[in-house]
């Protein structure tokens, strides 16, 4: 529910909005209830909350430093969508083609096929069967 205040050729409206659903809004204006209609339906709104972060620290209490993570290997293949993997089915040494499948990941409930976007080696296979990963993760890098 959110509260606005508008003045108007001098006069004052105290509007409140209480529920918004696709394109409809329920509002009240100084006390008196309308369902308005918009022309386009209202942007999802996300709320994210973030905790402040504690810097891990060492047995004698200094700050502990890690190295920076670093950025993705050329040639990898990414994961398109946050999840977990179920399978992969190359391993390192393997040749693969352009569009062979070499890995599934489980991502909203469905199986998706991971493939190789490339012909050449895997030279590196980063994840393991039940790993969570985010999307933009590299799965393997192909050579």
């Amino acid at each position: 529910m959110k509260q606005f205040k508008y003045t108007i050729n001098g006069n004052v409206y105290n509007v409140t909005v209480n529920n918004v659903e696709d394109n409809f809004a329920e509002v009240e204006v100084n006390g008196t209830p309308y369902k308005v209609q918009m022309d386009k339906p209202a942007k999802k709104q996300m709320v994210t909350l973030k905790r402040p972060a504690q810097a891990p620290t060492a047995a004698n209490g200094a700050p502990l430093v890690s190295r920076p993570v670093t950025s993705s290997s050329a040639g990898a293949v990414k994961s398109p969508l946050p999840g977990v993997i179920l399978s992969l089915d190359c391993k390192v040494g393997d040749t693969v083609k352009r569009g062979q499948k070499i890995a599934v990941l489980e991502a909203m409930k469905m199986e998706n096929n991971i493939n190789a976007d490339r012909d050449g080696k895997i030279l590196e296979v980063k994840v393991n069967k039940g790993d969570s990963v985010l999307e933009g993760a590299d799965i393997v890098v192909i050579g």
